[in-house]
């Protein structure tokens, strides 16, 4: 069994596409982890905003968690809608192309593009994070987790969409069970105790409380939550993986997401306030994550603390396969237009879209790396693209109602809502996030747009080059001059001229002295003498007009400079006749033959290709050893 398919599976046909759409029971785990995994960080993360008032930080949670929970339910209500519109894919960057134009849609791209990124690496360090707060030996080798992590992550959607939703609904759906499990029964002890809960293990004191919130403080805080929300919009970005039917399967999913991650947010903000739990340093020794506190305040560090910490561990690392499953997809309607290379828009053995996963983890891998896999170094970059993109999308579903015309006025106000509310969120959190780190985010959205349009200003250029617009002609009717370029005699050589001859009857063999260096002894005598006795003489008795032999000087080692001085010569003498160079070279089927062999001919096309003019072409001539 080949390595590629032990790893990633055997290959599989274009008929089976529809093998690979997803059910919403495995699209919530598929589609859903970043929302669900967030539930944990976003509440943290305000609490982190919130830590300089001590105890008084447990009394704002909920105000700073109530309006999100608000948004998250406008939201629902918007892509709800979104989904009906839009069936095959209703991403923001599809609804600004379609109702927006085409600026609108490019932000709309480059900001879902750096949301993504940013949810795979603050994902996994959340994930991490959660582990070291489990494990806290294994705090020093955060980063080294991360990678790992991510690698695994990585490998299991190279497979494909399938095998990553299955493989992580088991984890998805014990953290669900476990945490609204653990959240009602924190509820039942509030209630039964009249708001004083005993917890199992008490929460590290919070301080004493130390002043009053302020505006500015409260909006950094709702900013830093607000990253509860940024896997929302996954579900209609993926719309074209569902099942057939595809709308009900998306909603499904979406009512499942939105409905359990407000719950959890609720929950979390109400109990964090009755049990005392507020946010730690991450890059302490002692670090404990709020869903670990609160775990342990309600249930005890035993077997139920356990269970659930390793399914957050799970969710949490595991929920950058949101990314995993959408980035590619919209990278590959983005490519179709012609704004990212072509090859984001080829699906690969697996028929998913490898270059878009690859690329996704190049860069949620360097971000890691650069921020040593701390979650709260990252947050200050989040939130920002996933509110652009709920802007974008929202503002263009409420002009395509209106120009579908009367009877969806219920259908725009509900948009309407959602573009106000998100717009009025991206103000809110640029203004408390970026001298923290936004500005990163605020650079970087604008250096992508700028990308994609040079990308489609190349795009545009080559196709203009490649339009016919005459009728074809034959303009050269003489055979062109082949040029084959030989080491030694040899089988491959032999072959090689063989069929140069059967092309044209003006064929040179060429030479370079010395390509490999001063010291080899290479002066082409003995070659001459070769040429004269085994090619031209037998070929002379038949009648048969003989390849000439060419010796070039090679003073710099460099194959294609002397042999571009040749041709330009050849264009002096036969000027507009076309000159093919044809390369021997040795077929190679195992990765260790490149090593083995110097690759000079894969040199020679490259460089032919970048400094030839038009009237040259290379051809390759393969040469299998095991045809021998």
């Amino acid at each position: 069994m080949k390595l590629a398919t032990l790893f990633f599976g055997r290959r599989l046909s274009n008929r089976e596409q529809g093998t690979r759409k997803l059910g919403w029971f495995e699209a919530v785990p598929a589609m859903g982890l970043d929302g669900l995994g967030s539930a944990s960080y976003g509440p943290e993360a305000a609490l982190t905003i919130l830590m300089p008032l001590g105890a008084a930080s447990l009394a704002w949670i909920g105000w700073v968690m109530a309006p999100i929970v608000v948004l998250l339910a406008i939201l629902y209500l918007s892509y709800r809608q979104t989904i009906v519109a839009y069936p095959s894919n209703g991403g923001a960057y599809t609804v600004a192309r379609e109702n927006l134009g085409r600026n609108a849609s490019l932000l709309a791209a480059a900001s879902l593009m750096v949301d993504y990124i940013l949810n795979v690496a603050v994902g996994i360090s959340a994930g991490v994070g959660a582990l070291s707060s489990s494990i806290p030996a294994l705090q020093p080798w955060t980063l080294t987790l991360c990678l790992v992590v991510l690698a695994l992550v990585t490998m299991a959607n190279l497979r494909g969409t399938p095998e990553a939703g299955w493989l992580f609904a088991l984890p998805t759906y014990v953290f669900v069970v476990s945490f609204l499990g653990l959240l009602v029964a924190g509820l039942w002890a509030i209630v039964v105790t009249g708001g004083h809960p005993h917890p199992v293990v008490a929460a590290p004191h919070l301080g004493d409380a130390s002043g009053a919130i302020g505006v500015w403080l409260f909006m950094r805080a709702f900013a830093s939550g607000c990253t509860a929300m940024t896997g929302v919009e996954a579900v209609s970005n993926g719309v074209s993986a569902f099942k057939e039917p595809v709308i009900g399967q998306a909603r499904k999913t979406l009512a499942v997401i939105c409905l359990v991650l407000g719950l959890l947010l609720g929950g979390i903000a109400i109990v964090a306030h009755f049990y005392a739990v507020g946010a730690m340093d991450q890059t302490k020794p002692d670090y404990q994550s709020v869903l670990s506190q609160l775990t342990a305040a309600i249930a005890g560090r035993g077997v139920v603390y356990y269970v659930a910490m390793a399914s957050l561990l799970a969710v949490l690392s595991l929920s950058a396969n949101t990314s995993f499953v959408d980035f590619p997809r919209m990278c590959r309607i983005v490519a179709q237009d012609g704004y990212l290379p072509r090859a984001f828009a080829v699906a690969d053995r697996r028929l998913v879209f490898s270059v878009g996963i690859f690329v996704l983890t190049v860069a949620a891998g360097g971000l890691l790396i650069l921020f040593g896999g701390i979650t709260d170094r990252l947050i200050p970059l989040f939130a920002i693209g996933a509110f652009l993109t709920f802007s974008m999308s929202q503002i263009g579903m409420v002009v395509h109602w209106r120009r579908q015309g009367r009877g969806h006025a219920g259908r725009l106000t509900i948009n309407a809502l959602g573009a106000g509310t998100t717009v009025v969120a991206v103000l809110v959190i640029l203004a408390a996030k970026f001298i923290d780190g936004a500005w990163i985010t605020v650079l970087a959205i604008p250096t992508i747009i700028v990308a994609l349009y040079l990308i489609h200003l190349y795009y545009d250029k080559l196709d203009a080059s490649l339009q016919c617009s005459a009728p074809f002609t034959i303009e050269e009717a003489d055979p062109p001059t082949i040029l084959v370029a030989v080491e030694g005699r040899n089988r491959m050589t032999d072959q090689a001229l063989q069929f140069a001859m059967t092309l044209s009857p003006d064929v040179i063999a060429i030479h370079l002295l010395r390509v490999s260096g001063p010291d080899t002894d290479d002066d082409g005598k003995r070659l001459k003498e070769q040429w004269q006795t085994d090619i031209v003489a037998p070929l002379e008795t038949r009648g048969t007009k003989a390849p000439r032999l060419m010796l070039l000087p090679a003073p710099y080692r460099e194959m294609h400079e002397p042999l571009l001085k040749f041709i330009a010569r050849l264009d002096e003498e036969t000027p507009g006749r076309s000159v093919a160079v044809m390369i021997p070279e040795a077929v190679k089927r195992r990765w260790w033959e490149y090593v083995l062999h110097t690759n000079r001919g894969a040199r020679l096309h490259r460089m032919l290709l970048k400094h030839g003019n038009a009237r040259v072409k290379v051809v390759i001539a393969p040469w299998r050893p095991d045809q021998v």
